[in-house]
């Protein structure tokens, strides 16, 4: 009888090369591949030194510094900017408590690269032109996520369940946010005229993604429904809004849907740009899920009949789960372009984080510095918008379960 070796003795050999062979082996390997990486770090060299010239010579970044509250909280009143402060803090104990529950099963919680990040913020933090209150304050603020990571760490642990709470201890503070900014119930009402900046834009962003999440869920199940009514008017519902440009959507709920309305029924403005974000996106994160749903062999679905499993039982415990999972890329990516698509909303009168900058530019004071301010929120843009893709990079690696 003839033995096969186990497949762990013919594992292929990976090849370590240090810094200088991997140069030599994937830029300088042939005389043209060399001339061509030294021309596109030469181009990329002369963009950066012009850069940097342009930077620490010509600009004028105390446009920055003058308008960071503008920036970040829009016209809110002055005097009621220790709400914002709650909120951000509520968010950051929060945060911590969320990263200790799901970093506890790791080794080591504070981990060489994590204690080099939060020294960086700290750093950041410390360099913010705010004054010195705000930054202690800040400061504070750091160092509460960390203590509540600890806490969460152990949370985890020792008493894991209450770890099932979590999702809707931040559902809660979502409420309390939107009450804190808006006011109401014993506290002094704001206008959503005076929302704005960065503020505004997570708000609605946050919100958005919120409503259109369950919504595209929804519509993406509608148009596999073996229900003519059901799938005609889900089919109906997705081509019609993906054909319609978002400004289009964005007029219509700002100019026209008032129109229709009975005399003094008119909805906040800034509730009708979250109805409009949320129709458009549901329909393109809609056509996202049915991909995933599609990817799903249907002897899963017919092995969860075998076992007894009715239709929405078997769609929410065996089906759903594994078409999420392989959405999550594209789910993600219709979230982060929801996020930049509140860029939009400026066109129609909502001061976010680019109208606001609008309003900046047309003080006589900054005249003319569009590329320092557009820089700004460009960086404010990219670090919201890689945080999301690290954080689903992470999703990914914890749910690939298939060769664990």
């Amino acid at each position: 009888m003839t033995t096969t070796p186990h497949s762990a003795n013919f594992q292929p050999t990976v090849e370590s090369l240090d810094i200088p062979g991997w140069l030599r082996k994937n830029l300088f390997n042939t005389w043209y591949n060399s001339l061509l990486t030294l021309a596109i770090l030469g181009i990329f060299g002369w963009i950066l030194a012009g850069f940097v010239t342009w930077a620490t010579t010509e600009a004028k970044w105390n446009v920055i510094p003058a308008n960071l509250s503008l920036f970040f909280t829009g016209r809110f009143p002055s005097d009621q900017l220790w709400r914002l402060w709650l909120v951000l803090g509520i968010i950051f104990l929060l945060g911590g408590l969320t990263w200790g529950i799901l970093a506890r099963s790791v080794s080591k919680l504070y981990s060489q690269p994590i204690i080099i990040g939060l020294s960086l913020w700290a750093l950041v933090l410390v360099l913010v032109p705010v004054p010195l209150l705000a930054r202690f304050m800040l400061l504070g603020l750091l160092a509460g996520l960390v203590i509540m990571a600890a806490v969460g760490r152990w949370l985890g642990n020792s008493q894991p369940q209450w770890t099932r709470w979590l999702p809707f201890a931040w559902f809660a503070a979502l409420l309390v946010f939107v009450w804190l900014i808006s006011g109401g119930l014993g506290l002094p009402v704001v206008s959503t005229n005076l929302w704005g900046g960065l503020m505004l834009t997570l708000l609605m962003s946050i919100i958005s993604i919120l409503l259109c999440f369950p919504l595209g869920i929804a519509m993406a199940l509608g148009r596999q429904s073996s229900l003519p009514v059901i799938r005609w008017l889900s089919v109906a519902y997705i081509e019609v809004v993906r054909g319609l440009p978002l400004i289009t959507i964005l007029f219509m709920g700002q100019v026209l849907v008032p129109l229709f309305l009975p005399e003094g029924m008119r909805p906040d403005r800034v509730l009708r740009a979250i109805i409009g974000l949320t129709v458009f996106s549901s329909a393109y994160l809609a056509e996202n899920i049915r991909g995933g749903l599609q990817a799903i062999p249907r002897g899963q679905t017919e092995a969860a009949k075998a076992l007894g499993l009715n239709v929405p039982l078997s769609l929410g415990l065996i089906v759903l789960p594994q078409a999420l999972k392989i959405a999550i890329p594209s789910i993600v990516g219709q979230f982060i372009s929801l996020f930049q698509d509140t860029t939009l909303l400026a066109i129609v009168g909502l001061v976010e984080l680019l109208g606001i900058s609008r309003s900046i530019l047309a003080n006589p004071k900054f005249l003319g510095r569009y590329s320092e301010v557009y820089i700004f929120i460009g960086i404010l843009y990219w670090l919201f918008c890689y945080a999301m893709s690290m954080a689903a990079r992470r999703l990914e690696k914890q749910l690939n379960t298939e060769y664990r």
